[in-house]
C-alpha cells in the first residue's frame, strides 16, 4: 500500500479572536498521492490559504497530525522543518517573492547553490529557457513583466526538483491571458518533473486541470470532485 505524499489527520487550525477563538479549520482529514494534482478551492475566509501553510510546515496546527512521506512535521522543531522544506517543498506565490538585487538566472540559481548541486548553473538555465525566458537570464525582477517574473518564479521553485509544489494563487496578480499561460507552464513543469502540486485558486477553469478539487467551505471538506474532465 503507498503511503501519501502528504497526509492529515483530524487537523483543527484556531485563532485567537477577540475574547474567543476562532476556528479556521475544524477536524480535517485529507490524503494526497505521489504525482497527484489536487486544487483547493472556497470562498474567502474558508481556510484554504491556512490549510496550505500547514501541509507546507509553515504553521503549526492546533491539533491534529501533518506528514509528509510518513513523517509527521507538526512535532518537528524549526530546524528540522527547515531542512525538510529544503529537501522535499517547492512554493510558487501570488506575489512571486523573487529577490530584486538578483538576475533572474541569480534569482534561479539560488536554492540550488543552497542544496550543493552539481551543474547548478546548467539547471537553471534549462529551466529558464523551459519558461521562454532563455535570453532574460541576465535581466532584474525590475525589468521583467509580472508574467515573467511569475515564470522565474516557476522555475526557481522547480529547480532543486522538490517531491511537492505548493501554489497560492499564483496567477492571482496576472491578468488572463498571461495567467493562462503561466498556469500551462506550471502543469507542464509538474507533468514533466513529476511533482506532487498542491494549488490553490479561486478560478474554476485553473481547478479544472487538477485530478481533484477539495471545496471547503467554514473550514470543513465541503466536498471533493474527482478526475480533470469533472465540472469543478
Amino acid at each position: 500500500m503507498t503511503v501519501p505524499r502528504i497526509e492529515c489527520r483530524a487537523i483543527v487550525k484556531r485563532l485567537p479572536s477577540g475574547s474567543a477563538l476562532l476556528t479556521i479549520l475544524d477536524t480535517l482529514d485529507l490524503a494526497i498521492e505521489p504525482g497527484e494534482f489536487v486544487a483547493i478551492l472556497g470562498p474567502s475566509g474558508s481556510g484554504k490559504s491556512t490549510l496550505l501553510g500547514l501541509l507546507a510546515g509553515l504553521d503549526r496546527p492546533t491539533s491534529g497530525e501533518i506528514r509528509i512521506d510518513g513523517e509527521r512535521i507538526d512535532t518537528l522543531d524549526e530546524d528540522a522543518l527547515a531542512l525538510l522544506r529544503r529537501r522535499k517543498v517547492g512554493f510558487v506565490f501570488q506575489s512571486f517573492q523573487l529577490l530584486g538585487n538578483l538576475t533572474a538566472l541569480e534569482n534561479v540559481l539560488l536554492p540550488l547553490e543552497l542544496a550543493g548541486v552539481a551543474s547548478a548553473r546548467d539547471r537553471a538555465r534549462e529551466l529558464l529557457a523551459a519558461v521562454g525566458l532563455g535570453e532574460r537570464g541576465h535581466h532584474f525582477p525590475s525589468q521583467l513583466s509580472g508574467g515573467e517574473q511569475q515564470r522565474v518564479a516557476l522555475a526557481r521553485a522547480f529547480a532543486p526538483r522538490p517531491a511537492i509544489l505548493f501554489a497560492d494563487e499564483p496567477t492571482g496578480n496576472l491578468d488572463l491571458a498571461t495567467g493562462a499561460r503561466v498556469l500551462e507552464l506550471l502543469v507542464e513543469l509538474r507533468s514533466r518533473e513529476n511533482t506532487t502540486l498542491v494549488l490553490v485558486t479561486h478560478d474554476r477553469e485553473v481547478a479544472r486541470l487538477a485530478d481533484r478539487r477539495i471545496h471547503l467551505r467554514a473550514g470543513r471538506i465541503e466536498r471533493i470532485a474527482c478526475g480533470a474532465a469533472a465540472s469543478a
